[in-house]
């Protein structure tokens, strides 16, 4: 999965003044949505991932940010199941869920958007969404049955696409879309199953600016409901939304904190701007 590569440019986000709620230092309350406890993950002699913690709460986004082969990406496949851990925990609720598979975490309440956009291009809106609030019925394969005819499917469908802002736009079909409709329907696809946490690689890439602005607005609408992990290159972005950042690279974290505390910490200056900044 490609990244957007640091370079010796100053990045705007650590140069420019914090503005909103998200700037403000946080006190979780009640024990985390998700956590991971020491995950490493090793591929063959290649450590990705080493010995990293983080925990989600409600109405909390925690970015996690760093250069070209920093872990992100794998720490994201850790805590949806699209690998498994060499060692430490994930743990979703009270459940330690370290090593089960994708569908199973999903189930439990966890839903993941792609940096690549995953959704039934020749379908429309309202079909995509349906189907993905469909999976979760005991039933879903009950061929023979109409779709239509289950009332609680089509009222998740509903209320994910109002929630998605994709309301006029719920009987286009999804080719047609603009690439930032089709973001925000893959996030709408995974609002349809309920998640209580979500898993967001990338959600900006690609935007322009009109198409950025009614991303974030749409994630901090979510953030009330849910906890949000975010990775993110998008600075402006980023400081923007989140209330918790994670600095990774090389696969370990070398900075954790508030925006302001990451903003001013300079070892995370060294690693994005080069240590003769």
């Amino acid at each position: 999965m490609s990244e957007v590569t640091l370079t010796a440019k100053p990045l705007r986000g650590l140069n420019t003044p914090i503005i909103g709620s998200a700037a403000q230092a946080v006190t979780s309350v009640g024990p985390p949505l998700l956590s991971a406890k020491n995950l490493t993950k090793r591929f063959g002699g290649l450590v990705a991932v080493n010995n990293v913690s983080v925990a989600l709460w409600r109405d909390r986004i925690h970015a996690v940010i760093g250069p070209n082969g920093a872990g992100k990406s794998t720490l994201t496949n850790l805590l949806s199941g699209d690998l498994s851990p060499t060692s430490g925990t994930v743990t979703l609720g009270a459940q330690d869920i370290s090593g089960w598979n994708p569908e199973k975490i999903s189930r439990r309440g966890l839903g993941r958007s792609y940096q690549k956009t995953n959704i039934f291009l020749s379908f429309t809106v309202w079909d995509n969404v349906r189907l993905a609030a469909q999976s979760r019925q005991p039933n879903a394969a009950r061929w023979l049955s109409r779709a239509t005819d289950f009332e609680a499917i089509n009222a998740r469908a509903t209320r994910a696409i109002e929630l998605s802002g994709l309301e006029n736009r719920k009987n286009s079909i999804a080719g047609t879309t603009s690439h930032g409709e089709q973001r925000q329907l893959e996030i709408a696809m995974t609002l349809a199953t309920e998640p209580q946490v979500l898993l967001l690689d990338e959600p900006l890439a690609g935007m322009g600016a009109v198409e950025a602005e009614r991303m974030v607005a749409l994630l901090l609408k979510l953030k009330a409901d849910h906890g949000i992990l975010l990775v993110e290159h998008d600075m402006d972005a980023v400081f923007a939304l989140a209330d918790q950042l994670t600095v990774m690279v090389d696969g370990k974290v070398i900075a954790s904190g508030t925006p302001a505390q990451i903003r001013a910490d300079a070892s995370v200056q060294a690693a994005y701007l080069g240590e003769e900044h």
